[in-house]
């Protein structure tokens, strides 16, 4: 049976646009946090926090991704993605509650490995929900307009620790961060409860199909590059007001460079995916990823304060921006079938990176002296993900559903093929 395709209401696109963005809200608040408690942390003594301590709490926080993304797009595509969703934004709550009231900094590594879990779920399920609502030609500017919530809650967690902190005790944007279980009674009543497309394999036949002959090349390369992405996203929000004030900025200043850094990734990501809605996805994608690091080394020179701010902004577009391009190009590479499977598994192994780019991070800034080995360590993973992005089909074909039925495994196109350049 194949799925059924048809047209969503305009008020149907509307509603799930905007339940979506909400949800990604809070991945974009928990992903910032972190960042924007850093110099907090650092200069509260009872904590005997170290310069290391925040790479170490980043990559415990991506360490529990991994597992939420895999998990999270098998059940996706096995069950629907209403009850995935539901549990992920609990269990993200009840982990950042766990961090408000920590005691130290193994309780707080603990709640963030936890909190990761749940963040980790989020992007594969919203990128999939959005997708299967959203009109073909639309796609991208759908998901950009979703992702782009990623930032707005990023802008939210540095706009509170610009406004509460070092007045209030930094775990009190933890606190803050428990609040999103509101949402988990409105996504039971909206989201459908089984699965969008009818399959005929099984969830691990489907993880196995992401590896298979017709598959396997541009896969690993889809893998590669959401690595990169993640290596770039993560050291960036961990790292940035840090980084900023070792260059010579107070916490103010820095966390005004962070505001700016997530308007740019929420905004400019909307002229990104006009112009990959046009046919040029995979221009669009290699363009951010350039941008970021061409950005990121401008901030690294003295220039004029509005001037960075400004780069700040671009560099925010590129950097969050190279993501949300990368989650573009998986969702319109796999079928309705394999969408969940194929954007968690490969977020799950892009969270890797995730994991890797905070520690990089902060191998880099504790081994050299300079102010500006930093941003210099933020350009490797943008240069190395716009090369892979370039290895990439100019145009891809949607491969066919994933069937049991004996015949071809590479069944004739129908429609057009999909422009990535």
């Amino acid at each position: 049976m194949t799925a059924t395709t048809t047209t969503p209401t305009t008020r149907k696109q509307a509603g799930v646009l905007a339940l979506s963005c909400l949800i990604l809200f809070v991945d974009g608040y928990d992903l910032f946090t972190l960042g924007t408690i850093g110099p907090s942390l650092l200069h509260d003594r009872a904590w005997g926090a170290s310069p290391s301590t925040l790479g170490t709490l980043g990559s415990m926080t991506a360490l529990g991704m991994p597992f939420g993304s895999i998990l999270a797009g098998w059940a996706a595509d096995r069950w629907g993605r209403r009850i995935p969703m539901v549990a992920a934004v609990s269990w993200i709550s009840m982990s950042m509650l766990l961090a408000a009231f920590a005691a130290n900094l193994e309780m707080l590594s603990a709640a963030r490995f936890c909190t990761g879990i749940g963040v980790g779920a989020l992007a594969p399920l919203v990128s999939a929900f959005v997708t299967d609502g959203a009109p073909a030609h639309r796609r991208t500017m759908h998901l950009a307009i979703a992702l782009g919530a990623i930032g707005i809650g990023g802008t939210a967690s540095a706009v509170l620790g610009r406004v509460l902190l070092p007045d209030t005790h930094f775990q009190t944007l933890f606190l803050i961060g428990a609040l999103p279980i509101l949402l988990a009674p409105v996504i039971w009543r909206l989201v459908p409860a089984g699965p969008t497309h009818r399959v005929h394999t099984s969830a691990p036949e489907g993880v196995g199909k992401l590896l298979s002959a017709h598959y396997r090349r541009d896969t690993i390369l889809f893998w590669f590059a959401t690595f990169m992405s993640m290596a770039l996203v993560y050291s960036t929000t961990a790292w940035l007001p840090t980084i900023m004030m070792k260059s010579g900025y107070n916490l103010s200043s820095s966390l005004e460079f962070l505001i700016a850094f997530t308007i740019g990734a929420s905004f400019g990501g909307l002229g990104a995916a006009v112009l990959a809605d046009r046919g040029h996805l995979k221009l669009v994608t290699m363009g951010t990823f350039l941008l970021a690091a061409v950005s990121l080394l401008v901030l690294s020179t003295n220039q004029p304060r509005p001037l960075l701010l400004v780069v700040s902004a671009l560099a925010g577009l590129g950097s969050l921006g190279c993501q949300s391009m990368v989650i573009a190009c998986m969702t319109t590479y796999y079928p309705p079938s394999l969408r969940g499977t194929g954007l968690g598994v490969g977020l799950g192994v892009g969270r890797l990176g995730a994991i890797a780019g905070p520690t990089y991070l902060s191998m880099a800034t504790t081994t050299f002296a300079s102010s500006r080995v930093g941003f210099f360590a933020f350009v490797v993973p943008a240069i190395l993900g716009a090369a892979t992005v370039s290895l990439l089909p100019r145009t891809l074909t949607p491969p066919p559903e994933p069937t049991d039925e004996p015949g071809p495994l590479r069944a004739p196109a129908t429609g057009s093929t999909t422009s990535l350049d």
